[in-house]
């Protein structure tokens, strides 16, 4: 989709680190909106599918949509500051367990946005997180989970714990959050970006309402 690199910085891929170190964490916005990173972000994007957000645009739909100029004016928004994320459109799905969860689903212009930001912050908070984490990590995955089990259990222990915070995502504090982050980004046209999304709304049943804790998340 070279049509997608209309107004984005040039510079280098966005490598991962494997330090810990916030390296270059006042320029994060620039490094995400850079040509490579956004086209990477695309890739991602589409490789996953999903439907369509609140204004209903596809996966499919959304190349020609890009082609047409428009992706060039989210661009200009961004670079400027005045980009408003839309809502994320707000669905129930079955549980296997029982019961529902509940999923914010954003437009397809907000998850390019949203997973360009993800791969520049990743390499510094992923380095940080426990060697017994492997959810929602790179390169990781319950697989692995599942035979690190098998190998403790071979060591002679008897006991394997599986946690789960209930409702986690629809509980994140909004403030500790940001805190959390701004103590590693310094960076603060990102940081105002990502409280943009974190306040951005949703719809549910065609009515809009404030979003002030939790963050969107999809299956």
């Amino acid at each position: 989709m070279p049509h997608l690199n209309t107004q984005t910085p040039t510079g280098g891929d966005v490598t991962q680190r494997s330090d810990s170190k916030p390296a270059f964490s006042n320029n994060l916005f620039d490094r995400a909106l850079q040509r490579d990173n956004i086209l990477k972000a695309w890739k991602h994007v589409r490789a996953n599918k999903g439907a369509a957000g609140i204004d209903g645009m596809t996966i499919d739909e959304f190349p020609a949509w890009a082609k047409s100029g428009h992706w060039k004016g989210v661009m200009t928004e961004l670079a400027t500051g005045q980009y408003k994320p839309s809502p994320v459109r707000r669905v129930e799905i079955e549980k296997p367990d029982g019961g529902k969860r509940q999923l914010g689903i954003p437009t397809i212009v907000d998850r390019v946005i949203q997973q360009a930001i993800a791969q520049v912050l990743t390499p510094i908070f992923d380095p940080g997180f426990s060697d017994n984490s492997f959810g929602f990590r790179p390169n990781r995955n319950g697989q692995q989970a599942v035979k690190q089990i098998q190998s403790i259990i071979k060591q002679g222990r008897r006991f394997a714990v599986d946690v789960d915070l209930s409702k986690f995502f629809d509980k994140v504090n909004h403030d500790l959050l940001m805190t959390h982050l701004g103590h590693k980004v310094k960076d603060k046209r990102l940081l105002k970006l990502i409280k943009r999304y974190l306040r951005a709304g949703i719809i549910d049943n065609q009515f809009y309402r404030e979003s002030r804790e939790g963050v969107p998340h999809q299956q």
